[in-house]
């Protein structure tokens, strides 16, 4: 696995991931665990042999992961693989039920969410913008309605 510093230029090695200002512990774990892991050959691996190879629980795991996706330490793409689209605990249940919703209705607008729902425009927009500040709206077409 390559594991890019915030300017996304050079791979980390394991040295380097010490060096990195702000990451616990566990957000440690879980790179010098990946690294390993899938520099040996390996598929990704599952939150639960993260969490085992790491000594640490899946709830702690997965968070040290999405800050790690925040960080941009690791990709948006490999935590999706991991955890799937409705295991990010960042995610509210309103906005993953608008993702769940937007993955089986492609190419719906506002204006079609809006036809289907109770909520008004402002809490729609609010999902939009929580998926889309997450990273799960970027190969969608509704994003383009965000401005």
């Amino acid at each position: 696995m390559n594991f890019t510093s915030t300017n996304q230029s050079q791979p980390f090695t394991i040295s380097e991931i010490l060096k990195v200002p702000g990451l616990d512990v566990y957000e440690q774990m879980v790179c010098f665990v990946l690294n390993n892991l899938i520099n040996d050959g390996n598929s990704l691996p599952t939150v639960a042999e993260v969490a085992s190879k790491g000594r640490m629980s899946s709830k702690e795991a997965t968070q040290a992961m999405q800050n790690l996706v925040e960080k941009k330490i690791i990709p948006l793409r490999v935590f999706r693989e991991m955890v799937g689209n409705y295991g990010d605990s960042r995610l509210s249940w309103a906005a993953k039920g608008l993702l769940l919703y937007l993955k089986q209705h492609e190419g719906n607008t506002l204006s079609d969410l809006l036809e289907v729902s109770k909520d008004d425009t402002d809490n729609i927009l609010i999902e939009l913008k929580e998926l889309h500040r997450l990273g799960y709206l970027e190969d969608h077409s509704i994003i383009d309605e965000l401005g």
